[in-house]
């Protein structure tokens, strides 16, 4: 039998689609990668930072029509989220859960406080920050560690900046809708100014960083690369 001549680029594609296919479903369904581009989550997240987000963390949904299709958890108080930004679905955000569902949330523009359910959240100062690269202007702010329940973390404020809106606003929690903040208060645009996400926003919980490249800080920045996201 007469062998046929196969087209390299045809022979190029069959040995490609498996890849091709494996990357698909693994973006579509378990991880997928994102770049951080502004400073509105440091200190924990940088300018430059690559991370990983888990897909499955708040359910199974099918690519595109973005429904869920199996329930498998819900946000948590502290988790560090990526979802579709309520004012314009084509632009992912990344923010850090605060309210949950039934909440009533309460931020001082003043003192820089949330308020859970009436209650303060405890923020203890941390001395001063130290900006690197891309991130240099934030030197000088305030770094506190917030004591969410169950969830410590960093944040930045600029006690010496005041705001030209209501110093006091508040908010309830409606079903299946969740509050988030980023960690960088004072230079981030958040549930305080446009309002909650939806559950079906959600594209899923940030966990690992990967890598860090930012040319104003030389390029890659090795003591990022494999850090846990808390």
């Amino acid at each position: 039998m007469k062998a046929e001549h196969v087209p390299f680029i045809v022979d190029l594609a069959r040995s490609l689609f498996p890849v091709f296919l494996i990357v698909l479903l693994l973006r579509s369904f378990l991880v997928e990668p994102f770049r951080i581009p502004s400073g509105s989550m440091m200190p924990t997240l940088l300018i430059g930072d690559f991370i990983l987000v888990n897909k499955f963390s708040y359910g199974i949904r099918l690519p595109v029509l973005n429904s869920k299709v199996i329930e498998l958890g819900k946000p948590e108080r502290g988790d560090v989220i990526v979802f579709r930004y309520p004012e314009d679905p084509s632009i992912p955000f990344i923010k850090r859960v605060v309210g949950l569902p039934g909440d009533e949330i309460e931020y001082n523009f003043a003192n820089k406080t949330l308020y859970i359910n009436n209650e303060p959240v405890t923020q203890i100062p941390d001395g001063r920050y130290i900006g690197v690269g891309a991130g240099s202007n934030m030197t000088g702010r305030e770094e506190r560690i917030e004591k969410l329940p169950g969830a410590d973390h960093a944040i930045l404020v600029f006690p010496e900046q005041t705001m030209p809106h209501a110093q006091i606003k508040r908010w309830e929690i409606k079903p299946n809708e969740y509050f988030v903040l980023g960690d960088n208060r004072d230079n981030s645009k958040d549930s305080r100014y446009w309002g909650t996400v939806p559950d079906e926003n959600l594209i899923g919980k940030a966990f690992f960083i990967w890598m860090n490249w930012d040319l104003a800080n030389g390029g890659i920045s090795w003591q990022r690369i494999g850090t846990h996201i808390q």
